[in-house]
């Protein structure tokens, strides 16, 4: 028999806390690939429309696919027949809504970049609970937002719950790199061609020619056409450009050493 955590939660709240929020958002995107589309989509919308209704907010029409249509017209900014985070914070009357906040503080990927940076300080291609909430207090102080020490505790465990997947208490740059809008994030653009320690060390070597240890961007410029190139993908001059500049933010006065190429091209970062 189902148990009682099949029922969506929270949908009929007047309004939600973050870690509310991400509870509904793990339930209905159950392949976990950054959004809620085709079946998750009509089990979300059918469950929201009975939640409404149950609180006495009904929709004019009873049709259930113009109201989807409807509903998909407000609330799908980008028109891409799916709902993403940031939609979906839209959607939800949640009270701290901190992942917009986040979204609106860390606009590009390239800004993403620079602040795993400045959080990564081991360089271990991790961020830890202790480093995530630091992120998190310059972010919430960035877009003045008052806060206590409480809320701030809430949120790095909710962000912690939510990104970190394999319950290892610290976030991955391709887990953390989820709270980006989708469009920007570049690094789910590689997750189909994660390469092992020994094809990564393979690759680096034939651009590092002169054995320095880092390459520049001439040379991730050649990197990255090859990769695509032999997974067979589609890439035009502006994306290698955005994705070029976004991985050189980890670089070192234009100096992007292996091991922090590393932690965007490995599927598991060095230890």
């Amino acid at each position: 028999m189902a148990g009682p955590q099949q029922q969506p939660p929270y949908l009929h709240l007047a309004e939600l806390t973050a870690s509310q929020f991400l509870e509904i958002w793990k339930h209905f995107d159950a392949d976990g690939n950054g959004y809620i589309e085709g079946k998750e989509l009509e089990n979300f919308f059918q469950e929201l429309e009975k939640a409404r209704k149950g609180s006495g907010m009904m929709s004019k029409s009873d049709n259930f696919g113009e109201k989807m249509k409807e509903f998909m017209q407000k609330y799908d900014k980008n028109s891409d027949g799916k709902i993403e985070m940031a939609e979906l914070a839209q959607i939800l009357p949640t009270e701290e809504n901190f992942l917009l906040c986040f979204r609106q503080h860390v606009g590009s990927s390239a800004e993403f970049m620079e602040a795993w940076r400045k959080y990564d300080t081991d360089r271990s291609g991790y961020i830890e609970a202790n480093e995530l909430k630091g992120f998190l207090s310059d972010l919430l102080k960035k877009a003045n937002r008052p806060y206590d020490e409480p809320q701030l505790q809430e949120y790095t465990q909710t962000i912690l719950r939510m990104f970190d997947l394999n319950g290892d208490g610290k976030l991955g740059l391709s887990e953390m790199s989820r709270l980006l809008p989708v469009q920007e994030n570049f690094l789910l653009k590689f997750q189909g061609m994660k390469l092992t320690s020994e094809e990564f060390n393979a690759i680096f070597t034939f651009y590092d020619k002169d054995g320095s240890g880092y390459i520049d961007e001439n040379e991730l410029d050649a990197l990255l056409k090859d990769l695509y190139e032999k997974n067979k993908k589609e890439m035009n001059i502006q994306q290698l450009t955005t994705y070029r500049k976004s991985v050189m933010s980890l670089a070192e006065a234009g100096k992007l050493y292996r091991k922090d190429l590393e932690i965007v091209l490995c599927s598991e970062p060095p230890m």
